[in-house]
């Protein structure tokens, strides 16, 4: 007993009950994709019992596949052309926000930070049904479908660069494009040739979450659908799950669960090499103040 009572008193122990709880919550996370992924490959049409290995339900079943199921092919080509799109466009936009926030100086600021970062904050749902309203009662030039969808996303979506962006300005400071002014370059030759290279890695980073978030994103992109050709994944799930639905609707899943993770694990690498020098400096700073 008292064994155990110093070693929960000692606070620099390892922490082998809280490395406990991390890898039961990520089984129980993993867990449901995994076993879903698993029938994606399964021979049978059975979502529950295995039945061998298959390809069928990507391509290998002539009507039933992803392949050659045109429904769930549109499904796919939607959600990564909306989520390219987004990225395209939203990230940007938020670029040029962010730049454009971090530099205002005024009473009107506070408030045009509150309302940049509104729908970031606000549930989606009620963007989802407020964008629904906007595009129907006020803007009825801009009908339901790939164009609604696109500007609701972006609409969402803009809010994360902002903040990925702010936080990259804080990080390093005013003092390069300073400096740069300093030696003769203009603000905006500074922002282009000293800012914007120092924001790369954020900038990168961004384009991923965007991508990552938009391209499983379910409830504006149904709000603001109008019908089979411009339904993406997450809504031919949910439409077909309620039937009968044949492991190709796992298949389907596991194509968007890449993609997420080609997206991401992309990112990961590009930001990791583009911040390979500042990482360098700082275990260079840490070793001279250990040596000190």
């Amino acid at each position: 007993m008292s064994a155990i009572r110093s070693a929960l008193g000692n606070p620099w122990r390892k922490p082998r009950v809280l490395a406990g709880f991390t890898i039961l919550y990520l089984l129980w996370s993993l867990a449901p994709v995994a076993i879903a992924v698993l029938f994606s490959f399964n021979a049978g049409r059975s979502r529950s019992a295995w039945q061998g290995f298959s390809w069928r339900w990507y391509w290998g079943d002539p009507v039933d596949s992803v392949w050659h199921d045109p429904t769930l092919r549109g499904a796919l080509t939607q959600s990564l052309k909306l989520a390219s799109l987004t990225m395209l466009i939203a990230v940007p936009l938020g670029v040029l926000f962010a730049i454009g926030l971090d530099r205002w100086r005024g009473r009107a600021s506070g408030p045009a930070n509150f309302l940049m970062l509104f729908s970031f904050v606000t549930p989606e749902i009620i963007m989802g049904v407020s964008l629904f309203l906007v595009f129907v009662k006020l803007l009825v030039f801009v009908h339901l479908g790939t164009t609604a969808q696109l500007l609701g996303l972006i609409t969402f979506e803009m809010a994360y660069p902002v903040i990925i962006i702010r936080a990259r300005l804080l990080s390093i400071g005013r003092e390069y494009e300073e400096a740069a002014m300093d030696l003769g370059a203009s603000p905006i030759r500074a922002v282009r040739m000293v800012l914007l290279p120092l924001l790369l890695p954020a900038i990168f980073a961004s384009f991923m979450i965007v991508f990552a978030d938009a391209i499983d994103d379910f409830v504006i992109v149904r709000y603001l659908s109008a019908g089979a050709p411009t339904e993406t994944i997450p809504i031919r799930i949910y439409s077909t799950v309620r039937g009968a639905p044949t492991p190709a609707l796992n298949a389907l899943a596991t194509l968007m669960l890449l993609s997420t993770l080609i997206a991401v694990g992309v990112g990961l690498i590009v930001y990791r090499m583009l911040t390979r020098g500042e990482r360098r400096e700082a275990s260079s700073v840490r070793d001279f103040a250990a040596q000190i």
